[in-house]
């Protein structure tokens, strides 16, 4: 992984030192509220429903033990002893001190992490592929690339202030695990037919209360040129996008008041004035960064004895085979395995980690995954390079600690926003409703025999939970000041990313979970063979889902 360089660690060092002195001129009056909120957004800390909450930038997801063991000191000393894992790969922490923060900043840069640009109208953490690098389907390892965005964008002085935030995502596979067509610019690593390396360009996507499945606006960009295309898409954007209205002012809305072809042209006239200036990238700055992210010293190891005798450990122990059937997936270097760790265990938050649980993935990390741990979008957590010999006893130390749930892509392996026990924006709970579907479905060979199927939960219509491309979507909404639920159908955030449907009037809370069950038992009864939630959804349609759910029976 990236590691800093002595200018990046000034430069990191130096941000704090200046956050503390405006966070003690504020504390002591000298700063009006509307002075440091500027201030204090720049440096990732909001104002939540109950106390400050401070979000922390994890680039693309990646982290190492020792910032894990960091993570867990500042849980312990300086909030309620967990941190929470967000859908974008960030961490973050509840119940900060105000006081406190500066501290709290000081003791994360000791281990080269930040909260710059996590919040505020500034481009956010990139985001990326969660088994990038390992999986057997990329083209591209797009780490590199992230790291080269990440370093273009942070302090970038012409992109500070632009109309609202603004968040990209890098695919390096055939398969689409970083949601690219739901951002406002999605960037695919891509061959072309001479096999030269460039990126399909996306721009316009994002969820929230208008949600929108981005353009393509470019094919095939040269990889030179990814950064001085990048800085034409945003000055198009900071110099017309709607700075008058918050809820008309991402770039979605001028893609798609303009028509993806126009916003085009206009990036591409933009872009023919920079287009080999010093932007353009060579072949000596991508190998520097490709430097830190050299291959882990992976053993040869004997495959057939080692599938052989993890067969066998399966065929004996029911549990671990489904943990290893749910949980792990394919790795690209023979005789390794991609293991996830579920935060999913029913009765706590989705993404939510203690302290002393943050210390036990470190050790496992160091023991078992060369010392690297990834972030995921569906808030769980990667151990990217795991030797097959050693995954049983992995399993046991995981189900100990409690990240051995073997839940990975299932119904109760659900998206949840923190909702309205935390979020002042949120209109609903988030977190009692995703504890009542996970109990309601406890029967794990009922979840097996549904298959695959995603559900995601928002407290609002800012959608953090991603519900509007969620198989099944919950939006918690107000009426007349009590928490209701409006149910989607058919959202999809893969390679054919689709928004969700809504079935129709809102529910209350607690009817949620047998309204999740008529709409399986619709799946089940219509579904043909092992066809999958969404394909019998897309070949069925909305109507009979809304028939059984709103029978008069009901």
């Amino acid at each position: 992984m990236y590691r800093y360089t002595e200018n990046d660690q000034k430069i990191i060092e130096e941000r704090v030192a200046q956050f503390r002195g405006q966070t003690e001129r504020y504390l002591a009056g000298e700063l009006a509220n509307e002075e440091f909120l500027p201030l204090r957004l720049q440096n990732g800390l909001y104002i939540q429903r109950l106390a400050p909450m401070l979000r922390i930038a994890v680039p693309y997801g990646l982290l190492n033990s020792a910032q894990f063991r960091k993570l867990a000191h500042v849980a312990r000393h300086f909030d309620k002893g967990y941190c929470h894992f967000t859908t974008r790969q960030n961490i973050q922490f509840n119940w900060p001190q105000l006081e406190e923060v500066p501290d709290i900043l000081a003791e994360l840069a000791q281990v080269q992490m930040h909260a710059v640009q996590t919040s505020g109208n500034c481009i956010r953490n990139i985001t990326s592929d969660q088994y990038a690098g390992v999986a057997g389907d990329e083209i591209e390892d797009p780490r590199p690339w992230c790291e080269i965005l990440r370093q273009w964008s942070t302090f970038h002085p012409e992109f500070a202030y632009l109309p609202r935030k603004f968040k990209i995502a890098v695919s390096g596979s055939e398969s689409d695990r970083a949601a690219i067509l739901v951002h406002d610019i999605g960037l695919q690593l891509v061959r072309n037919e001479a096999d030269e390396l460039g990126f399909k360009v996306l721009v316009g996507g994002g969820l929230g209360r208008t949600p929108v499945i981005g353009s393509v606006i470019r094919e095939f960009l040269p990889w030179q040129h990814i950064l001085g295309y990048l800085d034409a898409i945003v000055r198009v954007y900071n110099r017309y996008g709607n700075r008058d209205n918050k809820y008309k002012a991402r770039i979605k809305i001028l893609v798609r008041a303009w028509t993806p072809e126009v916003f085009a042209e206009k990036v591409e006239k933009e872009w023919a004035h920079i287009m080999d200036g010093p932007c353009t990238l060579t072949q000596g700055e991508v190998d520097r960064v490709k430097q830190h992210f050299t291959l882990p010293a992976y053993e040869t190891l004997d495959a057939a004895s080692t599938d052989a005798a993890l067969a066998a450990q399966a065929a004996d122990n029911k549990a671990f085979a489904k943990w290893l059937e749910r949980n792990t997936l394919p790795h690209r270097v023979s005789g390794y395995s991609i293991v996830n760790l579920s935060l999913k265990p029913t009765g706590v938050a989705p993404g939510d980690v203690t302290d002393t649980q943050l210390e036990t993935i470190a050790d496992l990390a160091d023991r078992y995954s060369f010392g690297e741990i990834r972030a995921t979008h569906n808030q769980n957590l990667v151990l990217a390079d795991v030797r097959k010999s050693e995954l049983f006893e992995l399993w046991q130390q995981a189900k100990v600690a409690g990240f051995a749930t073997p839940n990975i892509g299932t119904l109760t392996d659900l998206i949840c926003c923190p909702g309205g026990d935390f979020c002042s924006l949120a209109n609903a709970k988030s977190i009692p409703v995703a504890e009542a579907i996970q109990r309601r479905f406890d029967d794990m060979d009922y979840v097996y025999d549904l298959g695959d199927l995603t559900l995601n939960i928002s407290g609002c219509m800012n959608a953090c939970g991603h519900h509007h491309v969620g198989n099944i979507g919950i939006l918690g909404v107000d009426k007349k000041g009590a928490e209701f639920y409006q149910v989607q159908l058919g959202g999809t955030a893969d390679n054919g990313a689709a928004l969700g449907n809504v079935l129709g009037p809102s529910f209350g809370q607690e009817e949620i979970p047998d309204i999740i069950g008529k709409i399986l038992d619709v799946y089940v009864a219509n579904r043909q063979g092992d066809e999958l939630f969404i394909d019998t959804y897309r070949r069925i349609g909305l109507n009979p889902f809304k028939e059984s759910v709103y029978a008069k029976d009901h």
